[in-house]
């Protein structure tokens, strides 16, 4: 969902270029490891929204590096300023379009991708634009580490049946599946950590499905 334009997150992007890319030139290489200060892998959530479930994360998990890719400049001057405000400096903010994933980020440079709630594009003539359709897939599996892992979530029946198709016919494989997994067991309840719009509906009893796959070896 398109947010409100907010002059001052984008104001706020403008003013911090060591924490936030806008719009970086595909043709130009970013130097991950020169921002976080370290090389350790990267964790990139596609499409973060207002970055609850990034930020969680890096709190949660300062050991590890961290990026928002968020194509709205406003929802990524949102999440800036929660990044700003919370010194998570294990968190990059990165405006831009996850067609262009691969010039962003190098070969096995990436432990995980979280896809959550992404728009289902629901109309026949726009699937390539689905986050896991083929093409998308591609592209995840050129900047995976060989044992990285996609963690899909969406309130969507249509998106996750879509989803769970199309990685199977990419030959991936699944090391977890959930039809409601608000309602698994205590440990993954605990475990999982909720975006904004997660609450939104699971606490109107609409069920998330959810699903965690990698690809086979390189």
């Amino acid at each position: 969902m398109r947010l409100k334009n907010k002059p001052w997150a984008n104001k706020l992007v403008e003013e911090h270029p060591e924490s936030a890319l806008d719009w970086p030139d595909p043709a130009e290489k970013i130097d991950w490891a020169a921002r976080f200060g370290n090389d350790k892998p990267i964790e990139i959530e596609v499409g973060s929204g207002k970055g609850q479930f990034i930020t969680t994360l890096a709190k949660q998990h300062p050991d590890r590096n961290f990026v928002a890719m968020e194509i709205q400049k406003t929802a990524a001057g949102i999440i800036l300023k929660k990044k700003l405000d919370e010194g998570l400096d294990n968190l990059q903010i990165l405006c831009a379009d996850a067609a262009n994933l691969v010039a962003y980020f190098g070969e096995n440079s990436t432990s995980k991708i979280y896809l959550n709630f992404s728009d289902p594009w629901p109309k026949s003539r726009h699937e390539k634009r689905r986050l896991t359709y083929k093409d998308f897939l591609a592209k995840y599996q050129a900047v995976l580490t060989g044992d990285g892992l996609i963690e899909f979530k969406t309130d969507n029946s249509g998106l996750f049946a879509y989803s769970v198709k199309s990685m199977n016919n990419y030959g991936m494989h699944f090391d977890f599946v959930s039809v409601d997994l608000h309602h698994e067991s205590e440990e993954i309840v605990e475990k999982n950590v909720e975006t904004e719009y997660e609450h939104k509906f699971a606490s109107k009893g609409q069920p998330i499905y959810c699903l965690h796959a990698g690809f086979l070896a390189k």
